[in-house]
């Protein structure tokens, strides 16, 4: 919650003993100190790790290796923060590849591979209970030795939230894609806490990775609501 202060604070600055003071389009305010969620922000650091791993490793790279992603950088695009897309650098595109392959517990690829593309996964069924927190895909692809299935979901939510896909971070380990029901609740309640009636709602993202190119494929998005 935010509040307007006195003139008291009128040059403060940062937090202390609960309350934070800023600034904001010119006007001042105090609203409480915000701490995260620690293990949000262990998922963060294992992600930032694996960056900094791969920065200081494409640095290390050959003259010939560096042209290379570089080239493949040109026939590849992404999205600026306002949604335009936009060219990307080999380096943009080293990270943007590799993180994956590392993630799926792989050896960073030191010169770029041929990319084909990775089919969004199909349609799931979500069930959320006290007892079990389960993702049932419809389908599964006939070749499934290179793909990983990245599960993310956002912490539970009101039914006053209509919308938290953009909250939703990676609560398990990449999972081998089965027909079968895939149980997430032991990894989400150890990121998270168990969904209550008070927050009974969780909005679930999921996608398939090439462990061996690092491509990923288009998001699938659900909402998993508690129920007896």
């Amino acid at each position: 919650m935010k509040y307007t202060p006195s003139i008291a604070f009128d040059e403060f600055a940062g937090s202390a003993k609960g309350v934070t003071a800023a600034k904001s389009r010119g006007r001042k305010y105090i609203r409480n100190k915000g701490y995260g969620n620690s293990s949000n922000s262990a998922s963060q650091g294992n992600v930032k790790a694996i960056f900094r791993q791969l920065t200081k490793s494409f640095k290390s790279l050959t003259a010939e290796q560096i042209a290379a992603w570089n080239a493949l950088a040109l026939t590849q695009e992404g999205r600026s923060t306002l949604g335009a897309k936009t060219k990307i650098s080999g380096l943009n595109l080293y990270l943007r590849l590799n993180h994956w392959v590392v993630a799926c517990s792989g050896t960073a690829l030191v010169t770029p591979p041929a990319l084909t593309g990775v089919e969004a996964p199909s349609d799931a069924t979500l069930s959320l209970t006290s007892s079990a927190f389960t993702l049932t895909l419809a389908s599964i692809p006939e070749d499934v030795s290179n793909l990983k299935l990245i599960v993310r979901a956002s912490m539970p939510q009101s039914n006053g939230i209509s919308d938290a896909y953009a909250r939703a971070a990676v609560i398990t380990d990449p999972q081998t894609p089965v027909a079968t029901a895939i149980a997430l609740k032991t990894d989400y309640d150890a990121k998270y806490e168990a969904p209550s009636t008070a927050a009974p709602k969780v909005f679930v993202k999921w996608f398939y990775v090439n462990t061996t190119t690092g491509e990923k494929s288009g998001e699938m998005m659900g909402l998993a609501t508690l129920s007896a």
